[in-house]
């Protein structure tokens, strides 16, 4: 069976697909007209599989022989050039297997979707919808904010060689967990959203991974370095644009999200990112 196939984004695919994707039932296995850019596979009765030489997709729906579907066919479009391979619509497989993507246009469904169709196979059902594609949606839904930086304030002046304390205020919008669902073509995806850590480039050529908010400076706590999420300059920001370092505080957000319906889940990945400032002087000591 096929995997799923993926709802493509149609900026994507609407300029490939739409004007040169079309069913021609009086050809036998022809391919249709396209771009320059395209290898258009037209659908018939045929039994021939994309990936063989002059051969044509099998209408969505049916299971191939001489039978036609009642259902209006379906044209399978070989996107070419192949998206790059870390792209979504590849669903897990590599150029090293024999297979390639397909957009999907059907007469009696908006716009452009995406399969991976392995050499030889016809396709032999209608797409579906993807859940990942629908927990994203979800996602996008949700208010996903950068951290909101408490420390260093960008009022504050700090001295080298002094441990520095970072802490982000948590809230749902700015660590979670928040959560959201989506529904498309019968297929409801819930989707759960929280920060996993935060990246900080302190502007000075070093970063710093904390796995939470971290914990806030306290006077009481006098010079000691933060327990969880820290760090030291150790060089003025005299020389650095307005004198202050330009550091950036990135939010990786992991969403979990599931489809009971499909018994299906996963998990990915979005990021967020907030600017702060952090003004560094010398210690000027007085015989």
């Amino acid at each position: 069976m096929l995997k799923r196939a993926t709802a493509a984004a149609v900026a994507l695919l609407a300029g490939t697909l739409a004007p040169t994707a079309h069913a021609d039932g009086g050809r036998d296995g022809g391919v249709c007209e396209g771009t320059a850019l395209t290898i258009t596979v037209c659908a018939s009765d045929s039994g021939s599989a994309p990936g063989k030489a002059g051969g044509a997709a099998t209408p969505a729906g049916t299971s191939g022989g001489s039978s036609r579907s009642s259902k209006p066919l379906c044209t399978y479009t070989r996107l070419d050039p192949q998206p790059p391979a870390e792209n979504m619509f590849w669903k897990g497989h590599d150029r090293s297997e024999r297979g390639a993507v397909y957009g999907v246009n059907c007469p009696d469904q908006q716009g452009a979707r995406t399969v991976w169709i392995p050499d030889g196979q016809a396709p032999d059902a209608a797409p579906v919808i993807d859940p990942e594609v629908v927990a994203r949606r979800a996602a996008a839904s949700m208010r996903l904010e950068g951290p909101k930086v408490a420390g260093p304030r960008a009022a504050g002046t700090y001295v080298v060689g002094m441990p520095m304390w970072m802490w982000a205020t948590p809230s749902p919008s700015t660590f979670g967990p928040v959560t959201a669902s989506a529904t498309a073509g019968g297929v409801t995806v819930t989707a759960t959203a929280k920060v996993t850590t935060v990246r900080w480039a302190m502007g000075d050529g070093t970063t710093v991974t904390c796995h939470g908010p971290g914990t806030p400076y306290k006077t009481s706590r006098e010079v000691t370095s933060s327990p969880d999420c820290g760090h030291l300059y150790e060089r003025a920001s005299y020389e650095e644009p307005g004198g202050r370092y330009q550091g950036t505080a990135t939010a990786h957000w992991t969403i979990t999200w599931t489809a009971p319906a499909l018994n299906d889940g996963g998990t990915f990945t979005e990021t967020r990112t907030t600017e702060f400032t952090a003004e560094i002087h010398e210690v000027q000591v007085v015989n």
